[in-house]
């Protein structure tokens, strides 16, 4: 009996950075009209497809984290607009409903990272390379 992989597979992956390239193109170049997503440059990080394919999460991250709330507001108004240049793009049997959230990942990993260069921190990483 063949073990499952663990985690999206090669397909989902593949959709998924097309998706990713799809809308990192149409928001660079403007072609959403909406004045907010004029003014803010948005980084596509990651798209998450479903298994079946017809819904993606899209995780963006406007630049220097300014007014990001908004922007989502903004690109969550225009969604239906997104979808359908998404879907014109790609060619899949269904158009993805997308999902856009805001993605934390750089915020955890420059918590984290700060969390590391506290001193009573670094006196341990001092201690345990030392001892090794």
């Amino acid at each position: 009996m063949a073990q499952q992989p663990e985690g999206p597979s090669v397909r989902l992956l593949r959709v998924g950075e097309q998706v990713r390239h799809v809308l990192s193109d149409i928001l660079q170049r403007g072609d959403v009209h909406d004045d907010l997503l004029a003014r803010h440059v948005v980084s596509v990080t990651e798209v998450r497809m479903s298994p079946d394919l017809r819904h993606a999460t899209i995780f963006i991250k406007s630049l220097l984290g300014q007014d990001e709330e908004a922007v989502l507001k903004a690109l969550r108004t225009n969604t239906a607009y997104l979808q359908r240049a998404v879907a014109s793009r790609i060619a899949l049997k269904y158009a993805a409903k997308l999902k856009f959230l805001a993605d934390d990942s750089f915020d955890e990993g420059s918590h984290i990272d700060k969390l590391l260069r506290q001193p009573k921190v670094a006196q341990d990483l001092v201690k345990d390379e030392g001892e090794e």
